[in-house]
């Protein structure tokens, strides 16, 4: 070991040849973190290619969505009547969104639509969250149930809505014989001549199509939750209804707020469920916003009033959407 003045004369040399071989390597490689100007051309360089990806999918959503909902949008604010051209095709400002709040069955359109969305909603969650948790545990041949409950959504709507109305048919159907042979009530229904039961075959009509989808996005859910959490509240005395209050719907809440959000979003625009099912009857009392914009554009012809409908629908539509994104926006304390 040296001492003395030649001592620290090499130290400092070698601190001085370190600085600067550290300085060398700080200006030959990129700064941490990826913020050097190589990482910052390759960043826009992905950008621009992740664009030009996009642009093609941009395009044809715009196509499919945008020029109707714009073109809806201009026939509101003008009279365009095919049935009576004379009335020509200027522009009339809010007549038509006036004529549409005015009109008495709009109130009572607007009341079927929230009927059938609130209930509707709430039997598929509450039977999809069942199924699912059922088909999330292990048990022999689950892979066939799994695939079993798909079905009925893989199932054309308009498919789906003709079969029901065969299955309720009071002289071809079998849902009255199995009634009758059973000796249960309702066996002599004619299910669409009522208001109360009209409404009953729409509702399970619509629960049996879409509650597989319900349950699909709940098992999906379920899959996320680690076993271990189950492991620790059965250590810690819960029961299954505890676990399941506890542990599973709070973790599962994302899951079924997505599910909310997509079953409400299309129950309150249904149409063609009722359009088969019922057509609307008896009389008006199962028409619906989505059958009332359906009247205006294709049996009355008047594009300006649909328009004031469709825009109508819209509104009303984001008006849920932004009320659910607030509730599955996370907490920021």
């Amino acid at each position: 070991m040296r001492t003395g003045p030649n001592a620290a004369a090499d130290e400092q040399s070698a601190g001085g040849a370190s600085v600067a071989g550290v300085g060398r390597v700080a200006q030959a490689e990129p700064s941490v973190g990826g913020r050097g100007p190589l990482s910052h051309r390759r960043s826009a360089s992905d950008r621009r290619v992740g664009l030009l990806l996009l642009a093609p999918a941009v395009l044809a959503l715009a196509a499919v969505t945008l020029f109707p909902l714009a073109y809806n949008l201009w026939n509101s604010f003008h009279v365009d009547q095919l049935a009576n051209p004379s009335a020509g095709n200027g522009f009339s400002g809010l007549q038509n969104y006036r004529a549409l709040f005015n009109e008495p069955g709009f109130s009572a359109d607007l009341a079927h639509t929230l009927f059938f969305t609130a209930v509707s909603v709430g039997i598929e969650m509450c039977l999809g969250l069942a199924i699912a948790v059922v088909i999330s545990k292990p048990f022999k041949g689950r892979g066939l149930v799994r695939a079993a409950i798909l079905v009925p959504w893989a199932v054309p709507t308009v498919v789906s809505a003709m079969l029901w109305k065969t299955m309720v048919d009071p002289q071809s159907g079998f849902v009255n014989y199995l009634l009758g042979v059973l000796h249960l009530p309702g066996a002599g229904i004619a299910w669409s001549a009522q208001t109360w039961t009209s409404w009953a075959v729409v509702i399970v009509a619509d629960a049996w199509k879409t509650t597989p989808l319900v349950a699909v996005i709940l098992l999906a859910g379920l899959q996320t939750i680690p076993g271990d959490v189950y492991e620790a509240a059965q250590v810690d005395g819960a029961g299954a209804w505890r676990r399941f209050r506890s542990v599973t719907l709070p973790l599962l809440k994302p899951a079924l707020l997505v599910a909310l959000i997509f079953r409400t979003l299309a129950a309150f625009l249904v149409f063609d469920v009722v359009y088969i099912l019922t057509g609307g009857g008896p009389g008006s009392s199962t028409e619906t916003l989505g059958y009332l914009d359906w009247k205006a554009f294709l049996v009355n012809t008047d594009f300006g009033y649909g328009g004031a409908v469709s825009v109508s629908l819209v509104v009303m539509a984001l008006v849920i959407a932004f009320g659910y994104t607030r509730l599955v926006r996370p907490s920021t304390n």
